[in-house]
Order: C-alpha cells, then structure tokens, then sequence
C-alpha cells in the first residue's frame, strides 16, 4: 500500500483524544499529534488500540 485513503483518515480519530490523525508515510502508520501516539497499519487495517501504539515521547 503506498499511501492511505484520505477518505478513511477524514473520519478516523484518535481513540484517546478523540482528535485527528495524520498519515505518516515513511513509517506507515497514523500519528496523534495530541497524544504523542503512532498507530501502526497492518496489512492495510489501521490498529486504533492504545495499548498498541508507539509513544513519540514528550
């Protein structure tokens, strides 16, 4: 997958803060701005679980 559909990331939200998330292509993965957090994309599904995400410090 060389990208993420923007129609899907128009909708998602982050389920800690419950605001937007942006695509990061060289990582493929969602990132929250509001809460340090890196979502990663398996097999083209975002996995949206706290427990799962990268922290990005801070």
């Amino acid at each position: 997958m060389s990208g993420f559909d923007p129609e899907l990331l128009a909708i998602l939200v982050c389920p800690l803060t419950r605001q937007p998330l942006r695509y990061d292509p060289e990582r493929h993965e969602l990132v929250s701005d509001a809460a340090k957090l890196a979502y990663p994309i398996r097999d083209g599904v975002p996995v949206l679980l706290v427990d799962e995400a990268r922290s990005l410090g801070g």
